[in-house]
């Protein structure tokens, strides 16, 4: 099965395609401090529903929604210490089915310091420090089973912490 992973920066620009055998054997492993978000690439999103049909057919999506808003299902599956950095889209539900993911987040008024290459490892060590008692920033580390809404245009970036198996469910009118 071919799979389409993105790179792991803010906007996700570059796409990869490789065999999902290769990205579990090849890129599954910790987040190297010094990889860039551009240079990392990440399987989440760009998801053949086709081809995961009989896994997201065993998934229980979360009983909350929104009026007249839409689900749409998302895969992903990441090593440890990788992530997505900060950046915004429309609301909707995050649940980790395996492994931890811990959650930054920001209202739409109050656009976070980070560098849109750089990974959220990197910013956890290098610029959380000085912004980890910021009344804007709220945080939240996710556990198997756990879920957790994420407004519309609201600034988030995630970190796994364990290598995790992930699925966001997109809320469109």
């Amino acid at each position: 099965m071919t799979v389409r992973l993105s790179s792991a920066n803010s906007y996700s620009y570059a796409k990869k395609d490789m065999s999902f055998k290769d990205y579990c054997n090849h890129h599954i492993h910790p987040q190297q401090l010094s990889a860039l978000g551009n240079e990392t690439f990440y399987l989440f999103g760009d998801n053949s529903h086709e081809e995961w049909q009989n896994l997201l057919e065993l998934y229980e999506p979360p009983p909350y929604s929104l009026p007249h808003h839409l689900p749409a299902y998302s895969f992903g599956l990441a090593g440890p210490g990788t992530g997505v950095p900060f950046h915004f889209h429309g609301p909707g539900f995050a649940e980790t089915i395996w492994g931890r993911k811990r959650w930054f987040m920001y209202p739409p008024d109050v656009e976070p310091k980070f560098h849109p290459n750089c990974t959220t490892l990197q910013w956890l060590m290098e610029v959380y420090p000085d912004v980890k008692d910021n009344p804007n920033l709220y945080e939240c580390t996710l556990q198997p089973g756990e879920i957790v809404y994420f407004p519309d245009k609201w600034w988030h970036a995630t970190l796994n912490i364990d290598s995790s198996v992930f699925i966001s469910t997109f809320l469109s009118p």
